[in-house]
């Protein structure tokens, strides 16, 4: 690897070549079974053949105009969006990071609107909403935003799955004009809340006149189960946020707004060059596509609640197991120490895994997962995890 790029990374010894489905070649041949997909981003996998066939047929034609002009494809892939969602409207940018910036400026424009001067934004400890100035403040991680400061204003954190926390917070603060949330932290060490904590969000913000804003980033477009993860809860946020897995490895986000959210933004407000460019679209679409006429996103709770059964009955008796969650193929395996050292380890096994929060193993295979992959996926992996705890 070149050494004129910025060391932001701590990257693992290996660089890829090519992949197909579920699979891996590095520059020397050798194969591994991708379990972390891009970080929740190839949900179909690498090389999928509607994405591959929706890239050439739009590089052939038109890559980008800017939106100073109308984009067909975007239309068409905002109407997918809404059809899907339950939602009334669409921002495209080009990230995770960008949707959540649209989310922010949303609820800092309402607050303002609502006459509140200094609109503040409560969000939960230990979440991650990107690594802008305006998202990193808004994540409730202290450890990567050490060197940053000083950051903006306008954002309080409480505990996550804490409903008397966040009414408290109310209770103390009447600036406060929106919830920011994530229906499971991914990078806070896959934590699931309690089944009714979105509802109760829901009958918070409606109390007070908030906003319900919806980080979806790593747990939309199928990955729990649902298209998005607050379908599990027959709730409608006001925001809804999605990148990662919507273009399937295509850089795309969108921020997806609904009801008194939805016409806050206006013409001059917000924007973005490349975001929503018909190349970007093309394969969001096929995408949505592919997972609409599939039944791949039903499949994602089945397939998640057999891989975590498997390492349940194969660690049962491992002591340094603190716990085993999923929701979908969004897969904690908890352990009592860190374990980082687990993710070379998998590496050196042909299997590639993710450690987050330090002592969390993050498994985020694609939704195309199979059976004889889930078998070497949890035997591989139950094994590392066995000789880790010996050690």
């Amino acid at each position: 690897m070149t050494s004129h790029i910025m060391p932001t990374y701590a990257r693992q010894s290996v660089t890829f070549a090519r992949g197909e489905g579920a699979w891996l070649w590095d520059t020397d041949g050798r194969r591994y079974l991708d379990s972390v997909a891009g970080i929740a981003v190839c949900n179909l996998g690498h090389a999928h053949p509607a994405v591959h066939e929706a890239l050439c047929r739009q590089s052939k034609t038109l890559l980008h105009t800017s939106n100073l002009y109308g984009v067909e494809l975007q239309s068409q892939l905002a109407d997918k969006l809404i059809e899907l969602s339950g939602m009334d409207n669409v921002f495209f940018g080009n990230s995770g990071a960008e949707a959540n910036e649209a989310a922010i400026k949303i609820a800092r424009k309402y607050g303002h609107q609502q006459g509140i001067d200094n609109p503040v934004v409560l969000t939960m400890e230990k979440s991650f909403h990107g690594r802008t100035m305006g998202t990193l403040s808004a994540t409730g991680n202290t450890k990567i935003k050490q060197g940053f400061a000083p950051l903006l204003a306008g954002f309080t954190h409480v505990p996550y799955n804490d409903i008397p926390a966040i009414e408290a917070a109310l209770a103390a603060d009447k600036n406060i004009v929106a919830i920011l949330v994530e229906p499971v932290q991914g990078e806070g060490g896959v934590n699931i809340p309690a089944a009714d904590y979105l509802n109760q969000i829901r009958a918070l913000c409606d109390r007070h006149n908030l906003l319900m804003m919806l980080d979806e980033i790593q747990t939309g477009t199928g990955r729990t189960g649902r298209f998005l993860a607050f379908q599990h809860n027959g709730i409608l946020p006001d925001v809804c946020t999605m990148a990662k897995a919507l273009g399937n490895g295509v850089p795309i986000g969108a921020c997806l707004a609904r009801g008194k959210a939805a016409d806050v933004l206006q013409a001059g407000n917000h924007g973005s060059t490349f975001g929503g460019n018909p190349l970007a679209c093309s394969a969001a679409l096929a995408v949505l596509e592919t997972l609409s006429s599939s039944t791949l996103i039903t499949d994602a709770q089945s397939k998640g609640e057999q891989i975590c059964q498997r390492f349940k009955n194969a660690l049962a008796n491992n002591p340094h197991i603190v716990d085993i969650r999923h929701k979908g193929l969004m897969i904690g395996i908890e352990l009592d120490r860190p374990c980082g050292e687990l993710v070379s380890k998998a590496l050196a096994q042909g299997l590639l895994i993710n450690v987050t929060a330090d002592s969390t193993i993050r498994l985020l295979p694609p939704l195309i997962i199979d059976d004889a992959q889930i078998t070497t996926l949890t035997e591989t992996l139950t094994a590392l995890i066995q000789e880790f705890s010996r050690q």
